[in-house]
Order: C-alpha cells, then sequence, then structure tokens
C-alpha cells in the first residue's frame, strides 16, 4: 500500500537525510507532494566521520524528485549553530515557512564501544555520541521553530530508536546510547508543552528493526533483496522493517488533520500502521517492539505471526 495523502504546498526540513530513515521519510513525502530540503554531511564531495560514500544528500534529492516531490540538497553540520541558522533563512527566503520538521540527525554508531561499561568506554567518544543525537537535535529546533511556529498545524518529529514504555523498561545499553536515544523522547514532550499554543503539534517517533544500507551490507552482509538471509545469524531478524515503513507513518501523520491529538506522544511505525493502515513495501505490517518484548526477550522461537 503506498501514501495517497496529499501534502502539495507543505513545506519539510529532513534534518539528518543521508541515509536510512532520514532518507525515506524525505522521499515518502516527496511522494506526497511536498517540498523537501534534505540535509547531512555527506555530498558528492566530502564524506562524514561515518566514512560511507555510498549514500549523499544529494542522492536523497534526487530520490524526492523521482517520487514526485521537489528535493533540495543543503550541506549542514547540525552542531555548527551558523549552518542551521543559515539553513533556515534560507528555508524562510524561498519559501516563508517551514510545515514539517524532522530532527532525525543521529551519525554515532561509530562512536559507540557496546560492550564496555560507562567508565570503561571511550569519555571522548560518549561525549562526542551525545553531542550527535543531542545537541544536533537542539540547534535545529531552537533555529527552526521560530519559523515553524508562524503558521499554525507545524509538525515537529524527533526521531530516536525505542518507544518510551520501551526504553524506560530497558537498558539500550552502553550508557551513552542509551542516554542519546531517551532524550528525543523528552524533546518531543517537552516541545509538545512549548508550541502548542501556536497551534503546532510535537512527537517522538520510531522505526521497528531497521534495515538502514549499514543494517544490511556491514551488520549483516545482505542485500534488500536477499534480507532474510540475514535470519540465519538472527531468527529475530524476520520482524526487520524497511525505512520506508517509518516513512509511510510520517505522511500519515503530516496529512493528518488531527493530528495534535498526538502531540506528546511516543509513537512506533508498528503501532501507526494499526492506526492508519499503512504497510510495508512487502504489504506487510512489523510490530517490531511488541515483538521484542513479548517473543525475543522472553526467549521463545523467531516466529513472527501475528506481529507482521
Amino acid at each position: 500500500m503506498e501514501n495517497t495523502q496529499n501534502l502539495t504546498g507543505k513545506i519539510a526540513l529532513v534534518a539528518g537525510a543521508t541515509r536510512g530513515a532520514g532518507r525515506a521519510m524525505a522521499v515518502e513525502l516527496g511522494r506526497a507532494g511536498a517540498t523537501v530540503y534534505v540535509t547531512g554531511r555527506t555530498t558528492r564531495a566530502h564524506t562524514s566521520e561515518i566514512g560511507r560514500t555510498t549514500e549523499t544528500i544529494e542522492e536523497t534529492a534526487e530520490l524526492v524528485d523521482a517520487a514526485g516531490g521537489r528535493g533540495i540538497a543543503v550541506p549542514t553540520d547540525h552542531l555548527e549553530p551558523e549552518q542551521v541558522a543559515a539553513l533556515v533563512e534560507r528555508i524562510d527566503r524561498e519559501q516563508g515557512r517551514l510545515d514539517i520538521l524532522v530532527n532525525d540527525i543521529w551519525g554515532g554508531d561509530v562512536h559507540v564501544e557496546w560492550d564496555k561499561k560507562m567508565w570503561e568506554h571511550d569519555l571522548d567518544k560518549g561525549l562526542r555520541i551525545l553531542r550527535l543525537g543531542m545537541e544536533t537535535h537542539i540547534v535545529t529546533s531552537s533555529h527552526a521553530l521560530p519559523l515553524l511556529i508562524r503558521n499554525p498545524g507545524g509538525l515537529v518529529v524527533e526521531v530516536t530508536d525505542g518507544t518510551e514504555e520501551y526504553n524506560r523498561a530497558n537498558y539500550r545499553k552502553p550508557f551513552y546510547y542509551d542516554l542519546a536515544k531517551a532524550a528525543p523522547l523528552r524533546m518531543a514532550h517537552d516541545l509538545a508543552e512549548e508550541i502548542e499554543e501556536y497551534g503546532c503539534t510535537a512527537l517522538c517517533l520510531t522505526p521497528g528493526w531497521l534495515r538502514s544500507e549499514f543494517m544490511l551490507d556491514t551488520a549483516f552482509k545482505v542485500t534488500e533483496e536477499n534480507w532474510q538471509d540475514g535470519c540465519e545469524q538472527n531468527p529475530h531478524f524476520a520482524i526487520s522493517e524497511t525505512p520506508t515503513f517509518v516513512g509511510r507513518a510520517l505522511v500519515a501523520l503530516a496529512a493528518d488533520p488531527d493530528v495534535k491529538r498526538w502531540n506528546g506522544a511516543s509513537l512506533s511505525s508498528g503501532g501507526l500502521a494499526k492506526e492508519y493502515g499503512f504497510t510495508d513495501v512487502d504489504g506487510s505490517a512489523p510490530d517490531a517492539w511488541r515483538y521484542i518484548a513479548e517473543v525475543e526477550q522472553a526467549g521463545k522461537e523467531a516466529d513472527v505471526t501475528g506481529y507482521r
């Protein structure tokens, strides 16, 4: 099922749209007709500290165009306030408004020492993780929200890994990763309080087990075409989803005339699929966080029956 919602005339900024969920959200917004500013640090002329050269923001913008929208690539380091200020000034100058802000900036995985205790983890790397996962979102919202709140109906989407319910009950170790992924949940809660009086909405959105480019080619050494081969390494990979799934979740939210009912909420792609009726590209609707809690963590054998 494809999204058919019409977002023509809407102006979106997907901050952190080089790859993964950010890229897919930008493309799906474009498919619905939006003009989408896509940002990131990896361009055809420059590679970020992540070290991947196969995805660029220019390519994301071209995918937005191909989907039927208008993609505008703007190289931006969201830890540099002057760059973010210039980005927002450009959107204001060219469009005069901002309807959708997606804070999907991350890039911290390369610094995570997954098996180390807090005091064993390299401190500089840990603080870099927090800057990439928290400070970037704060800098972006600080500059973009004055433009967004000019018009009622604006939507702010904080993107994280895990629902509030799941992350509250589980330690998303290690320490720095847990903090970085908890912060967007609280940011959405707090911004919801601050922008509601302007007729705007803030919420937090998480994909499930995301088959991002990195997850496919580096973690499991498969492609999207043969991703199920990854289940030989981890049978629970069967619950995974494409980035398009969370992109469709975003579009469903952006097109909902009553989106304010979600103000301050923690939402997931799988949960929203039940609400809005969209599916992943294969026609399924994986509910990853419920599966992880009820099957994987419960020590049961992998079986996605009833979960996708």
